[in-house]
């Protein structure tokens, strides 16, 4: 079952798993996907914690004794996630110390309601850091105009960083300077460059899915053939830019300070058209120094039948751009897409965090003890 998973880390892709419950926790399942599927990472996001804590497993006594405590709504969606998050990266401890602090490591993300403030983004990075406590925590940033400078203040805290909702190459670009910028605030703070890591993550289902949405709506022949495809393209020009970024001489200065790479992350791998083979945004998208972040159901195909091939990024390049151009020249705009997504994405990550205060507000009453 693994041997393809296997493959995948063998070729430099660390797998790490988009999800995280208590139940996932305490049930020893995430210590098991860690020993027998190559599981080396965890990221979580609002619709996670969302949909873990409305299920309930698990939560019934830390939410009756929040209740007692009388905290509010938003203190104990923190004390309620941060636990979580602390917990499982207790369990992930001995892969981030096997690997050097790489690997191992666990996402929160800041408020999402704040990813258009950068103060209060950086505020709140820091705040999850020191909640948190563990030296294996990325905090998560979006990468929205505000959290560019939010990005380079918390690198040059030395806090390690999950750059995410990444969706166009420009804003890719972005944030790595972003990353860069802090590394050099950091360093001339005189702060340890080898104990700040940072991932971007480079969002990859959700292209396909409003790009074939256009080429549908258009409908020729042309139009059909390039469907499933601009979100591959996307990527692997993503990775194009991180290797040239990566090789630069500004790079060169801040690698002699023993500064780490920011791997570029592939988020959203879950396929969202049935008529796409399950495994599509893993197997073809394996390059050395990458990480992909995947639902449970996408890991277990992979395992089940993913077929792992080597590297399928380097070299394609000049078709990827190809691709993207042939899909510009139908009328589809590029920049208007991106632009979508990277909206669509903060309100539904907004969305999800409301509909969680909602729900944790109504539990935190009804566990409330009567007064008297």
């Amino acid at each position: 079952m693994t041997d393809a998973l296997k493959r995948l880390s063998d070729e430099g892709v660390a797998i790490w798993l988009d999800d995280l419950s208590r139940k996932r926790i305490t049930s020893g399942n995430l210590a098991e996907l860690i020993d027998q599927q190559h599981v080396v990472g965890v990221t979580t996001n609002p619709s996670i914690f969302q949909k873990a804590i409305s299920h309930g497993d698990g939560y019934e006594q830390q939410l009756t004794d929040l209740a007692t405590r009388k905290v509010t709504v938003d203190e104990a969606i923190r004390m309620i996630t941060t636990a979580d998050v602390r917990d499982a990266a207790d369990i992930l401890r001995p892969v981030f110390d096997a690997t050097g602090g790489q690997d191992g490591r666990v996402s929160i993300e800041v408020d999402p309601r704040l990813a258009h403030h950068t103060h209060a983004t950086i505020a709140e990075a820091k705040q999850l850091a020191w909640l948190v406590d563990r030296p294996n925590t990325l905090i998560k940033i979006p990468a929205t105009k505000a959290g560019l400078p939010a990005i380079t203040e918390v690198i040059g805290k030395g806090i390690s960083v999950n750059v995410t909702l990444i969706f166009s190459l420009e804003r890719y670009r972005e944030v790595m300077d972003a990353y860069l910028a802090g590394l050099e605030k950091a360093q001339a703070a005189g702060l340890d460059l080898s104990r700040i890591h940072s991932v971007a993550s480079f969002f990859v289902s959700r292209v396909d899915s409003e790009i074939d949405k256009r080429l549908d709506a258009i409908g020729t022949d042309e139009a059909k053939a390039l469907k499933g495809k601009a979100a591959l393209a996307n990527a692997r020009l993503a990775y194009q830019a991180y290797e040239e970024v990566f090789s630069s001489d500004r790079w060169a200065a801040l690698d002699k300070a023993q500064a780490n790479k920011q791997r570029p992350l592939w988020a959203s791998t879950g396929v969202k058209d049935p008529a796409y083979k399950d495994t599509l945004y893993v197997v073809d998208l394996v390059a050395p120094g990458t990480v992909n972040t995947m639902p449970e159901a996408t890991l277990e195909a992979t395992a089940d039948h993913g077929q792992v091939t080597g590297n399928t990024v380097a070299g394609t390049y000049e078709q990827a751009k190809a691709e993207l151009d042939a899909v510009a020249k139908l009328g589809i705009s590029y920049d208007d897409v991106v632009q979508l997504l990277e909206d669509e994405g903060v309100e539904k990550f907004e969305a999800s965090w409301i509909d969680l205060l909602n729900s944790t507000e109504a539990e935190l009453k009804r566990l409330a003890p009567s007064e008297g």
